[in-house]
């Protein structure tokens, strides 16, 4: 059992799959990667989740929790840029464990890509549909976050996922329209925003700590309940909760690492969209994220639609119409680069016998994973048609940071094992940074709710007797499935 969960998938095993017919398309270019990244990076952080953490857990200083977000983000992407240089290749996280700590480690972070990106798409659809209902008046018992059945998310993730199937090359290109929309929207809001900003709404700049309102154990910061402090709000424990939480608004640049296999010169252009995009929507969060909070007083943010709302607070109401307009378009294009994701992630691990082998397999026309794919949507459709977007982000984020632990972990792990491998880009101080992203990456996790942590749990364990009744039993690195360890890995014992 200990050594089926440590064996490892060679290297050059998973560098000669991009090279195979059978493999994904190679057809995305640097400006592609960049596209998708600001896609998929730039939607929930700027459109729901600022203006709920702002007015829950830190107010103002909402905005320095984008900062540690973005810091955090920024040691993690350079240890993604390393790996995805070296080992471009569908799967990212999930087949560099494989390729460097072993099968188990692998199948738990596979797993926890498929909750991050199925939850994301979950959250952000049910965010597009309220800014929907927004912006046409359309009835909330359908559209918003007390539907019973939200019918908006339903019906944007069924167009998206027509759309995933047919092509990423057609992905790309729409992904790229609407993040001109996007962009456009967000230096509106930061350019007339900025003239209606009253400073009295920053001070306090980190509104004092107090306690809960409804105090509930289950929804402490883990650290805070293992202390045994008293559950609170704003002051510097809010401050980092809500760094938690908004850390999902950047959790998409690592969906990039998973495009690996289709990009023509993925040593040079994958780590141009990696950073570029992560160092775009840092300046953007930040600056939308400072508008907001200084327009309107951070106790009377509006949770559903916070940007809308406080340009209708102000008198410009026409603004926020363009603001919904802009959120519906630029929503879309994350849920689409969250649903190519998934397809990627779960083609792996259907290609490595881990998942039923159909799933690893691509449309003969189209050159997509679209079992997978259709299969992910069907799943993700259900979450956001019944499940509120407050109980869906920070399982987001939970699954996030363990993947960019492990991603982390695995660079000095294959400097170690592949010291001869081409490495595009390099890790300064490593294993300096990757131990200090670890870090970080699991002190922000111990900043999430016991809740989340418990559903967690379940969900690793329901992972785990998944994969020993039968990932394990049909990988392709089983006895008599078909060796592809090689000579030049170092073996696990």
């Amino acid at each position: 059992m200990t050594s089926a969960f440590r064996r490892t998938i060679s290297v050059s095993a998973v560098l000669d799959r991009g090279k195979s017919k059978d493999g994904l398309r190679k057809r995305l270019g640097a400006k592609d990667m960049i596209g998708f990244g600001v896609g998929i990076i730039i939607g929930t952080g700027i459109f729901t989740l600022a203006g709920v953490e702002a007015k829950q857990h830190a107010g103002p200083a909402v905005t320095l929790s984008f900062v540690i977000g973005a810091v955090v983000a920024a040691l993690a992407a350079i240890c993604y840029a390393e790996m995805a240089s070296s080992v471009p290749t569908a799967g990212s996280a999930y087949t560099y464990a494989f390729a460097t700590l072993g099968e188990g480690f692998a199948w738990i972070i596979g797993w926890d890509l498929l909750l991050e990106f199925s939850l994301g798409a979950a959250v952000v659809s049910r965010g597009w549909s309220g800014y929907l209902a927004d912006l046409f008046g359309l009835p909330p018992e359908l559209f918003g976050e007390e539907a019973v059945v939200n019918v908006g998310a339903v019906l944007i993730l069924a167009i998206l996922t027509v759309v995933a199937v047919v092509g990423i090359k057609m992905s790309a290109l729409f992904t790229n329209a609407l993040v001109v929309v996007k962009l456009i929207v967000c230096v509106l809001v930061i350019g007339i925003g900025a003239f209606f900003v009253t400073a009295a709404n920053w001070r306090p700049f980190v509104p004092e700590s107090r306690q809960a309102e409804a105090p509930d154990v289950l929804k402490q910061p883990i650290i805070e309940a293992g202390l045994g402090i008293e559950p609170t709000m704003y002051g510097t424990i809010g401050l980092l909760t809500a760094a938690a939480v908004v850390f999902f608004a950047y959790t998409g640049f690592e969906a990039l690492a998973n495009l690996g296999e289709e990009v023509r010169r993925p040593q040079r252009d994958l780590t141009i969209g990696l950073l570029g995009a992560l160092s775009i929507c840092a300046v953007l969060y930040v600056g939308v994220s400072l508008v907001l909070t200084g327009m309107v007083p951070y106790a009377e943010i509006d949770s559903g639609a916070p940007l809308a709302k406080a340009f209708d607070a102000v008198g410009l109401s026409w603004v926020g119409g363009i603001i919904s307009l802009g959120a519906v378009t630029g929503l879309t294009s994350v849920i689409l680069v969250q649903l190519v994701t998934i397809g990627r992630i779960g083609f792996s691990m259907g290609r490595d016998g881990l998942l039923p082998r159909q799933l690893g397999t691509v449309h003969p026309r189209w050159g997509t994973p679209h079992r997978m794919t259709v299969g992910a949507a069907v799943l993700v459709g259900v979450l956001a048609a019944l499940v509120p977007i407050d109980e869906l982000a920070d399982m987001v984020s939970i699954g996030a940071l363990s993947a960019m632990i492990i991603v982390a972990v695995a660079v000095p792990v294959l400097r170690k094992q592949r010291p001869d491998l081409r490495r595009p880009f390099r890790v300064p101080f490593s294993p300096v940074v990757p131990a200090l992203t670890a870090a970080a990456c699991f002190y922000l996790m111990l900043n999430l709710d016991v809740i989340t942590w418990l559903r967690f749990a379940v969900w690793l364990g329901l992972g785990m007797v998944i994969y020993f009744a039968y990932g394990r039993k049909h990988s392709h690195l089983a006895p008599g499935n078909g060796d592809q360890t090689d000579k030049d890995d170092i073996p696990v014992s």
